[in-house]
């Protein structure tokens, strides 16, 4: 069996994301408790500018896939690059982060090689060959074990869910041999294509990768209330997000959403204000390392899977916590 470890890179405007150094950096665990290698198939526009940092991050070989003529992001073609990679490497064991995207291009290429795929996982590892997984499933309640079937010539895909594998800190000094590597997609095989890309505001923390989130519920009474949730994460340095409803009643867009149907979150700290704790809900941000709930109702179900919980009137609480943290942090310059 090959000793390879692939991981899937996808690179936007030449640099790769958080959740690809955790994969990257959890490859690279695996490797060196096997005795293998690290190479990363690095996809996209500009993907030659990632090289420097999958290498510092513990890469041994990246593989340069630049498809021409796709745009920023297209499923088709970016699954065209796996598959190429996995033809050139022969790895036993292809991981990507779970992200919208990352999750996507697994599936598919997995589909196309006739391979297993573990989703979402939580933990890795490698046993007499194998691997094997745990994940989270029945939206949370249960952690599964499984075996992401490969073969001879067939890899074990797996996606691994963001903010729960550590993330290596870069080598200086540590550098990766890569190279170009085209990959032909036939005309007319994409057969979706991006239209347009909203940006969020400037200096906006993403979801998936903050360290801090403070999210609102229906509690926050409407959306002219958000700025109060907007003030807080800012002081620690944290993202906003919201609830399902909150986002289907129109107050904030869906990038906000954290569950179910939104975005799987673990940050280190998950503060829910005006939140009931419905399962859906849950399901999004329950792994997070501290949750702290601010509910006018003491029986709200928010409140069993919280570390701390303040039962009183968000409107009071908020800008009371606010200003302290600020007065707390600033000395430190947090």
């Amino acid at each position: 069996m090959s000793n390879v470890i692939l991981t899937v890179a996808l690179a936007r405007e030449g640099s790769v994301g958080k959740p690809t150094l955790e994969t990257l950096g959890e490859a690279r665990r695996l490797a060196d408790a096997t005795g293998g290698r690290v190479v990363a198939a690095a996809i996209g526009g500009g993907a030659a500018s990632a090289v420097e940092t999958l290498g510092r991050h513990g890469a041994d070989e990246v593989l340069v896939f630049e498809p021409a003529g796709v745009g920023p992001y297209n499923l088709e073609a970016f699954s065209a690059c796996v598959v190429k990679a996995v033809a050139e490497v022969a790895p036993a064991y292809v991981l990507a982060p779970a992200t919208c995207h990352g999750k996507e291009v697994a599936a598919h290429a997995a589909a196309a090689l006739h391979a297993g795929l573990a989703s979402d996982v939580v933990e890795l590892c490698v046993s007499d060959g194998a691997l094997t997984a745990v994940r989270p499933t029945y939206s949370g309640k249960v952690r599964a074990t499984v075996a992401a079937c490969g073969g001879a010539s067939v890899p074990a895909f797996a996606t691994l869910r963001p903010n729960v594998f550590s993330l290596a800190g870069p080598v200086d000094g540590r550098t990766a041999a890569s190279r170009a590597v085209d990959v032909e997609v036939p005309a007319g095989a994409c057969r979706v294509r991006l239209v347009e890309t909203k940006r969020t505001q400037a200096g906006a923390v993403d979801l998936g990768e903050a360290r801090v989130i403070v999210s609102g519920g229906r509690g926050m009474k409407g959306p002219e209330n958000f700025h109060l949730l907007e003030s807080l994460a800012g002081v620690l340095g944290g993202a906003v997000g919201a609830t399902r409803m909150v986002v289907d009643l129109g107050w904030v867009g869906h990038d906000m959403q954290v569950g179910q149907t939104g975005k799987i979150v673990n940050p280190e700290l998950y503060i829910a204000v005006g939140i009931s704790g419905a399962i859906q809900h849950l399901v999004g941000m329950q792994t997070s390392r501290t949750i702290v709930a601010i509910n006018s109702n003491a029986e709200a179900p928010i409140f069993k899977v919280a570390d701390y919980g303040i039962v009183g009137d968000a409107f009071e609480v908020l800008p009371a916590l606010t200003e302290e943290l600020r007065q707390v942090l600033a000395p430190v310059g947090v």
